[in-house]
């Protein structure tokens, strides 16, 4: 499974980073100046599901909606990419990131995507719409998360908590906590250090006035 990630790249792959519908990539791809494609490896679904959950993904993360297909080529680390600028070289670099084979239970795709299968174990499933700005179970799960964590809870109480509270709809409710809260820590600590970053270097331009 991958995304083409084209328009506002680094701020896609942040919400990728921090949303709690999809695990964390085994590869992310520098594949030109400012533009990623994001691999995960995934077993047991057939052509038909991946391109379901490929244009999912896309439609939800901002990925390249033209590159949905299961037959594509990625690019290569270590090749030069001329795409752009015939007399421009990029050398397409490669991020490790995780080394877990995953399955269609760990993306949980948005609701109100118009293109995502409710359950995409199921590739033939009725298609379901939600209002624009519904925000989805996993969504809220994930703002829930922070607000725990930033008040100072107990992380291990957060994840049973979610997972006691999704224990009937998610096949491995603590798995799914555990990314939930993991990525939510994630999140609030990029928050503190940016923060933390503009108390020790404030604008240039209030030293100027």
């Amino acid at each position: 499974m991958y995304l083409d990630l084209d328009e506002d790249a680094k701020a896609a792959l942040t919400n990728l980073r921090d949303s709690p519908d999809a695990p964390p990539p085994n590869f992310v791809l520098d594949t030109s100046p400012g533009k990623h494609q994001v691999v995960w490896k995934i077993e047991g679904v057939d052509v038909e599901q991946a391109e379901s959950l490929l244009h999912s993904l896309a439609n939800q993360f901002g990925g390249d909606s033209a590159a949905t297909d299961a037959t594509r080529v990625l690019r290569l680390p270590a090749f030069v990419n001329r795409k752009y600028a015939i007399d421009t070289e990029f050398t397409v670099q490669a991020h490790h990131e995780s080394n877990r084979v995953y399955s269609l239970r760990d993306f949980t795709i948005r609701e109100d995507s118009p293109d995502a299968p409710r359950h995409l174990e199921d590739a033939h499933s009725t298609r379901r719409t939600m209002p624009r700005g519904h925000k989805s179970q996993s969504e809220a799960d994930w703002a829930y998360a922070k607000r725990a964590l930033a008040r100072g809870d107990d992380p291990e109480i957060v994840m049973q908590r979610i997972a006691d509270y999704r224990n009937e709809d998610k096949p491995d409710p603590m798995y799914y906590a555990h990314l939930t809260v993991t990525k939510a820590q994630a999140a609030l600590s990029r928050e503190s250090q940016a923060v933390e970053s503009a108390a020790v270097n404030p604008d240039a331009r209030t030293s100027d006035r």
